[in-house]
C-alpha cells in the first residue's frame, strides 16, 4: 500500500512538472518540446486514473484474509 501512496505522490509531481514544463515552452516559443511535455502529461494522467481505480477496487474488497 505504501507503494502505492508514492507511486501516486510521484504522478502527482509529474503532473505539475509537465504543466509548468509545457507552459514555459511555449512561452519560449519551442512547441516540439511542448508537445511532448504535454504527451508525458497525457501518459501520466493515464497511469494516475489507472492506480485510483485499483485503489477504490480494493478498499471496496476489504482488507486481505489470512
Amino acid at each position: 500500500m505504501k507503494k502505492r501512496i508514492f507511486l501516486n505522490a510521484f504522478y502527482n509531481l509529474a503532473l505539475i512538472l509537465c504543466i509548468f514544463g509545457a507552459f514555459w515552452a511555449y512561452d519560449n516559443k519551442s512547441p516540439l518540446v511542448a508537445i511532448f511535455l504535454v504527451a508525458a502529461m497525457a501518459a501520466f494522467l493515464f497511469f494516475k486514473i489507472k492506480l485510483i481505480r485499483e485503489l477504490n477496487k480494493e478498499f471496496r474488497q476489504g482488507p486481505p484474509r489470512n
